[in-house]
Parts: structure tokens; C-alpha cells; sequence
């Protein structure tokens, strides 16, 4: 059966278990966090995540940008993970939590975004400037924790 004139309904996105959605975004590094501005619409960012032991999704944001006052206003997300070659996806809608902001380059919320950085890119030439960064940046830990999935990774 077709759409219009366009896809076969058979490659239209559909539900999928958390866990295949997990697996999926879990081989994957890149993806689109969405966020709901205060007026409806979607406000859209490229970010870099890693998923941990627990399945939550973490990523390295910054206090003060629009994509954190949504996630503080709204308390949800989704993330839009693409297949290198584009075709396939999975959108992972979830709960979220943000850890306070870098205060001290010691504190633990440095301390989760050297876990974090680690975990993305390995490791860091010199850790106490990255320590210092984060917190003149005012950087903190956004954790998704997945609530529903969808898209189509059968392609």
C-alpha cells in the first residue's frame, strides 16, 4: 500500500521497543535533540550524546542557551538519531534530568562531564583546563531518560 504518491506504508515510521531504539542510538555518537519552545514550536540541536549503563542518554549543555531553559520549562525531549546513511532512525522521546551547573573544576558535575567527555572523545590532553572550561562555560549534564520510540530502522 502507498501514501499518495510517495512511500510504500511499509517504510512509514512506526513504534518500536525502547530496547531495539536504545540499541541503535547506542551505536551511534551524533544526533538532533529536540526541545519544545515556550511558543509550541520545535527548537532543534546537533549534539554529541553517550548512552550509559543505565540506558539514560547523556550530554554535555550549557546554562543559559534556549535548549536548556526548554529542558528546565518542559522537563522532556526527544532525540532524532539518523543511520550514516540517512534512510533509517529512531526518535527516543523521554523524561529528563539536568545536574547542577560546573561551579569548581572539582565538583561532580565536572567530574560527570569529564565521564562524559571521555566516553565521546577519549581522552583530553590537559584535564584541568577542559576541569576549568567546563565550569567558566557553565556547562552541565543533561540525562534522557526514555519514556517512547519510534521511526523506521528496517530499510
Amino acid at each position: 500500500m502507498r501514501i499518495g504518491n510517495s512511500l510504500p506504508m511499509s517504510l512509514v515510521a512506526r513504534r518500536m521497543h525502547l530496547s531495539d531504539a536504545i540499541s541503535f542510538v547506542r551505536d551511534h555518537r551524533n544526533g538532533i535533540l529536540i526541545t519544545e519552545k515556550s511558543n509550541g514550536r520545535p527548537q532543534s540541536s546537533n549534539i554529541a550524546y553517550v548512552v550509559d549503563d543505565e540506558d539514560r542518554i547523556l550530554i554535555s549543555v550549557t546554562d543559559g542557551r534556549a535548549k536548556t531553559a526548554n529542558l528546565r520549562r518542559t522537563g522532556r525531549a526527544s532525540l532524532h538519531v539518523n543511520r550514516d546513511d540517512f534512510w533509517a532512525y529512531a526518535v527516543v522521546e523521554a523524561d529528563v534530568d539536568l545536574s547542577p551547573v560546573a561551579a569548581e573544576p572539582n565538583d561532580p558535575t565536572v567530574d560527570r562531564l569529564v565521564e562524559y567527555y571521555r566516553a565521546v572523545a577519549g581522552e583530553h590532553d590537559d584535564w584541568d583546563e577542559y576541569r576549568a572550561a567546563m565550569v567558566s562555560d557553565g556547562r552541565l549534564v543533561l540525562a534522557l531518560t526514555p519514556t517512547h520510540a519510534y521511526g523506521m530502522l528496517q530499510r
